[in-house]
């Protein structure tokens, strides 16, 4: 099936890279460069970085007046520019909401995308129920590419409903997620720099994949020693190395794999510019509400909490429960967001089948396992219990 990506709509550094990267992996056929309300020296710019020879499969969304001159190959039309420039004698793309548009398309276009196919957290409330998988069989013809909550593990149910290919947006950019390290989460506690590292080499000893240094309070110095002081972690153990809130540090540091955010940390937006998609952004949540304005502004998993009260944390949210992440969860699959969450907020071993079973892809803890005893047991412990009810 051929594939299509479409940038993230903010620039970052480093993109013109990122997107030669992917051309010349061979697994996209074309980029189409999506920056509403950028004016033509910013789209300029991000062409200069791209190499000449690349250019020709570039589309642009916008800026139309200045492809020809910067080596665009092709353009999209939309309602901010509907027309087909005079002499223009690249490839032409439109976007399409209905397979009756695909059968009046004629000569207009050379591909054009429908969409949304699939729930889209850009567009909630837009769904794809308006498409019916076996007319779309009958009536797709070639050219027609599936837009709208595409992810890698749909496409081959969209490739069985006829489509000739898929246009992805976030998820052709965004780093992939461990499963089995989001599984189990350590989230540190205090700002001593020698109990921190003790805490999470331990935890990582027992099982754990994933550590987030959190360290409120603490010289942003202290964070960076501590990052680099466990990022040998990354190569002997696997672990997926976050900071808590420290964004301009995470973008920084090579061995920090991502950056969590809180509900009154930098907001998740401004968090993604400054990071790229190539980093992992995490963002808390209480409701469903905060779910969907996190995803929609770029958080690659969510924190959904707290479950309990906790003593880690000052100034909760409402305490959720088994029954409120059941609830919270389920519209989330309702909606058709695929992103992981995970539980976070005063969680012992005991409570996982409950919070599993809800339908979390992990939890995140401090004191279940840096308060006990043996840290490395207590992660070993309840990575053993997780593996016997996940989800599957």
């Amino acid at each position: 099936m051929e594939l299509i990506a479409i940038t993230l709509p903010w620039f970052y550094p480093s993109e013109g890279a990122d997107i030669a990267r992917k051309l010349r992996s061979g697994q996209y056929s074309r980029i189409h460069i999506r920056k509403p309300g950028a004016d033509e020296q910013e789209v300029r710019k991000l062409m200069d970085e791209i190499p000449a020879d690349l250019r020709r499969r570039i589309s642009l969304h916008d800026c139309h007046s200045i492809a020809a001159e910067t080596g665009a190959g092709g353009i999209h039309l939309n309602r901010r520019n509907p027309d087909i420039p005079p002499g223009w004698d690249g490839l032409v793309s439109v976007s399409l909401h209905s397979p009756a548009e695909a059968e009046a398309l004629g000569g207009r276009a050379d591909y054009a995308f429908l969409s949304p196919v699939f729930p889209s957290v850009s567009k909630p409330g837009y769904g794809a129920e308006r498409f019916d998988p076996c007319e779309l069989r009958k009536t797709l013809r070639p050219g027609i590419y599936a837009l709208g909550g595409v992810t890698p593990d749909r496409l081959p149910e969209l490739e069985a409903m006829g489509f000739h290919g898929a246009a992805m947006l976030g998820a052709a950019w965004r780093r992939e997620i461990d499963p089995e390290a989001f599984r189990l989460q350590l989230i540190t506690d205090g700002t001593d720099i020698e109990d921190v590292l003790s805490g999470a080499r331990m935890s990582a000893e027992g099982g754990c994949r994933w550590v987030q240094i959190r360290m409120k309070g603490a010289p942003v110095e202290s964070v960076a020693e501590v990052a680099r002081e466990l990022a040998p972690l990354r190569e002997s153990h696997g672990i997926v190395l976050l900071v808590d809130d420290h964004v301009e540090l995470a973008a920084q540091i090579d061995c920090i794999d991502g950056v969590h955010v809180g509900k009154n940390d930098m907001p998740v937006a401004e968090a993604r510019r400054l990071l790229g998609p190539g980093k992992i952004l995490g963002a808390t949540a209480n409701t469903i509400a905060d779910i969907e304005a996190a995803l929609r502004d770029g958080a690659d998993y969510i924190g959904l909490g707290p479950y309990r009260f906790t003593t880690t944390k000052k100034n909760l949210s409402p305490v959720l429960g088994t029954e409120g992440y059941r609830d919270i969860l389920g519209e989330c699959r309702r909606r058709g967001y695929r992103q992981p969450v995970v539980a976070i907020g005063g969680i012992t071993a005991s409570d996982i089948p409950g919070i599993m079973s809800a339908g979390a892809a992990g939890i995140a803890v401090s004191g279940a396992i840096l308060r006990q005893a043996d840290p490395a047991e207590a992660a070993r412990w309840m990575t053993e219990i997780l593996k016997t009810n996940t989800n599957t």
